[in-house]
């Protein structure tokens, strides 16, 4: 069973971050909040702790989970061959709702599943995801929810899907967005729209265009 940790004053959310930050580093999973949906999150370097992650919501390993991190310069340890317009990209929209899935480095040791080589990373725009980042490190996260349903957008809803899976619920209050990040595959001379969300292909386009860049979506 869960524990569900309230973060209305400084004190519950120190409280809250360092009962979350534990259970990370002890292999179990967490639920969190982000500017996006709520997410169910693990160490990304703890094989067993990613396995129990997409067993909880009953996922295959053909459906890896991304990976958040608290500081855009963190990619760069991660992914390799970024092309120019990334670091344009990252400066203008992390932290944010924008995913970008790119090569990842040869040298990781972590499983995140099926990944063909790649990880999709982001950096939420969340004071409490932030933080509990900072003392975790990369987090495997997908959000909050058993696969087929609603991403959750308050804590009890996660709480009410993944309860028995999960050790800390830490409840930041209703998700400020409530739909997912736009994923952006970032392995090519244009970035390619994989899902459409919270951030419009408009707004990408505004940054890449001065760089002789626009946006590839064929989602439609």
């Amino acid at each position: 069973m869960s524990t569900t940790y309230p973060t209305t004053t400084d004190d519950e959310r120190e409280s809250a971050i360092e009962a979350a930050a534990q259970a990370v580093q002890q292999g179990l999973l967490v639920v969190l909040p982000t500017d996006t949906v709520y997410g169910v999150g693990a160490d990304a370097f703890d094989h067993g702790a990613v396995q129990a992650l997409l067993d909880a919501k009953g996922r295959g390993r053909d459906m890896p989970p991304p990976v958040l991190i608290s500081s855009a310069t963190t990619l760069d340890a991660l992914a390799r061959g970024l092309p120019a317009y990334v670091a344009a990209l990252t400066e203008a929209f992390w932290p944010g709702p924008l995913t970008l899935v790119c090569n990842q480095q040869t040298s990781l040791t972590w499983d995140l599943g099926d990944t063909r080589g790649t990880v999709a990373v982001r950096m939420p725009d969340h004071e409490v995801a932030l933080a509990l980042l900072e003392r975790t490190g990369p987090m495997a996260v997908s959000s909050a929810n058993l696969s087929g349903l609603p991403a959750a957008t308050e804590a009890g809803e996660a709480e009410g899907m993944l309860g028995e899976s999960v050790a800390v619920v830490v409840d930041g209050g209703p998700s400020p967005q409530g739909e997912a990040s736009t994923i952006l595959d970032v392995r090519g001379v244009r970035p390619r729209v994989l899902r459409r969300g919270a951030l419009g292909v408009a707004a990408l386009d505004e940054v890449l265009e001065p760089l002789g860049v626009t946006v590839l979506d064929e989602t439609d």
